[in-house]
């Protein structure tokens, strides 16, 4: 059965994905969801997935890909390995870093079976230095890169941020660093070794408030809702619930004042400079959240936004998906699995104007196009149960 190709854009890269978890599957993902031939390589033993196979997550993680089975322990598993190096572009893995070296599957190894692959390793803390051996894990990530530090209010003491930040970061550097070494490939035609981490994703999210420290040596602290430096940016209480407000600068502060009736704050002492504002942000609050709680969320969502302030609602997940520029956008789409029936999963967040990503298929089961590979390396029905027969596939 001929393979059906999500898109046009990256249709001529084979890449061969070693990973497991989130990091690695969100780097493979981009490139299934515009057109690349994705073959998701499994182990032969029990299924380490992190959750199950048929529940959201890992749905989310693996469209649009091909799934095939080898057990890389095995002579013949490494052999037919580095087959598919010798027909890929690009390998993804996220083991740790000496478990690529024990397989022999390093770099160098796989540059000498094929020049021009790009191969992306993706660990917790880096490929040397001395946590490179450590498990790397996105709590542990966002807590040694500092994200944990400067989240939640500052009488809870350190709290994670409710997504799983660093992982997906890191997966979509590596991603992107990939494309980087791909575009280079086009004029030198070797590939590279491309590496992200954990721990330097959590670090690039942090983005000004790791440069306030950088640069000027202020280590910042959590302030729960607020802007660090710019206020009154943060969620104030409405009648019936909270709002986000963040008007920059001394135009949109005055807008603001205006539209909750109280124009006088423009000129009251403790506001009257951005700094000010700042400093006395918990005077601030009072003022605006005595002011909001008049009216209802849905009711300042309009007037604000009609007077030019920006502004917001804090939703919850069903009402994300219920918002009309959320459905605009379409970030959802669906997709056919043979067991579960129609599944909405997320879409492609980047939309290309000629050759956009589509969701094609849905996340295949192990091994379901395994005989489908190596029929595509040569290997003949009596070859591959032979195979079956050692295990090296199942």
């Amino acid at each position: 059965m001929p393979r059906i190709q999500a898109s046009t854009a990256l249709s001529r890269l084979r890449v061969l994905d070693l990973t497991r978890v989130r990091a690695g599957p969100v780097c493979a993902r981009h490139f299934a969801d515009f057109g690349a031939d994705v073959i998701k390589i499994e182990t032969t033993g029990d299924e380490d997935l992190g959750g199950a196979r048929h529940g959201p997550d890992f749905q989310s993680l693996h469209r649009n890909k091909r799934s095939m089975t080898l057990d890389l322990k095995a002579a013949a598993g490494i052999g037919i390995f580095r087959d598919l190096v010798r027909t890929a572009d690009v390998v993804i893995e996220n083991y740790r870093p000496d478990v690529k070296d024990r397989l022999g599957i390093d770099y160098q190894s796989l540059r000498a079976i094929n020049p021009r692959i790009v191969l992306a390793s993706i660990s917790g803390f880096g490929q040397d230095g001395p946590y490179r051996d450590r498990a790397g894990f996105d709590q542990i990530a966002q807590g040694l890169c500092g994200i944990m530090s400067v989240t939640g209010f500052p009488e809870q003491g350190p709290l994670r941020a409710g997504a799983a930040v660093a992982d997906v970061t890191a997966g979509l550097l590596a991603a992107l660093g990939i494309m980087t070494a791909l575009h280079e490939r086009d004029q030198t035609g070797e590939g590279q070794w491309v590496q992200s981490n954990l721990l330097q994703a959590g670090i690039t999210l942090l983005d000004f408030q790791a440069a306030r420290y950088t640069m000027s040596g202020e280590v910042p602290a959590a302030v729960g809702n607020d802007h660090p430096t710019s206020m009154p940016t943060s969620a104030y209480r409405t009648a019936d619930g909270h709002l986000n407000v963040a008007p920059s600068g001394s135009v949109m502060w005055q807008r603001l004042c205006d539209a909750i009736g109280r124009p006088e704050l423009v000129k009251d002492e403790r506001f009257a400079k951005a700094e000010l504002r700042a400093a006395n942000r918990s005077a601030l609050a009072d003022e605006l959240n005595a002011a909001l709680s008049k009216r209802r969320s849905a009711e300042w969502v309009e007037l604000l936004n009609a007077a030019g302030v920006p502004c917001g609602p804090i939703y919850a997940m069903d009402e994300v998906f219920a918002d009309p520029q959320v459905k605009h956008l379409q970030a959802t789409a669906s997709v056919e699995h043979p067991t579960l029936g129609t599944l909405n999963i997320l879409n492609q967040p980047i939309r290309l104007s000629r050759t956009p990503a589509a969701l094609v298929t849905a996340t295949p089961e192990r091994g379901d196009h395994t005989d489908e590979v190596l029929g595509e390396l040569g290997l003949d029905a009596a070859q591959i149960a032979r195979l079956r027969a050692d295990k090296v596939v199942i």
